[in-house]
């Protein structure tokens, strides 16, 4: 399903308004990622951004851009924005988010099954993934803030479709694979550890 300007527009300025009330004691805080403090979670938005520009860009001008240079490399980048002052992160957070509106919005029928790279020689999709890919990670990660927006929060299809997307990559992988997911579903919907009855 093809995602709209318009959704991804909204759900960015929701990302932008919660990441506004965020005080600098705040971003320290711990996130639903292991490891990561908020600031974490917003600068890897902010490279999200980035590096979806680089792939819009290798779409519709050729540039053959990659998204990262490399899992190494994008790890440090994100380590290095996430040591910003406030007011440096959240304007990155919200320049890197206008830049790819504008390199999202370049994107034609034509451009739409030109293979992009995630990192050289990696992964690829297509060109016409690259909204609906950004739309994911301000969704999720605006959940993994722990600032007030859930899952609760987010229109009901939108709900529909993450989750049928996650049951199906679920599906596809082995039994461990299964098995490890059911055991996260389960710890979502009910976060106690479960008791054993003797009977």
């Amino acid at each position: 399903m093809p995602t709209s300007p318009d959704l991804l527009a909204e759900h960015t300025r929701r990302l932008l308004k919660t990441a506004a009330t965020l005080t600098e004691t705040d971003l320290l805080a711990p996130s639903l990622c292991v490891g990561w403090s908020r600031a974490h979670v917003l600068s890897h938005l902010a490279r999200n951004a980035e590096g979806l520009t680089r792939l819009a860009r290798a779409a519709v001008d050729g540039t053959g851009e990659t998204m990262y240079a490399g899992e190494a490399e994008r790890s440090a980048d994100i380590e290095s924005w996430a040591l910003l002052p406030r007011s440096g992160l959240l304007d990155t957070l919200a320049g890197t988010a206008a830049g790819l509106a504008d390199a999202l919005a370049r994107l034609r029928p034509e451009h739409d099954e030109i293979q992009v790279e995630r990192t050289p020689g990696g992964r690829l999709f297509a060109a016409r993934a690259l909204p609906g890919l950004r739309l994911r990670e301000v969704v999720y990660h605006h959940v993994d803030l722990l600032a007030g927006f859930g899952f609760d929060d987010v229109e009901p299809d939108l709900v529909e479709r993450y989750l049928r997307s996650e049951t199906e990559a679920a599906l596809a992988q082995d039994h461990e694979g299964r098995a490890q997911a059911l055991l996260r579903l389960a710890r979502a919907a009910d976060p106690a550890p479960p008791t054993v009855s003797a009977g």
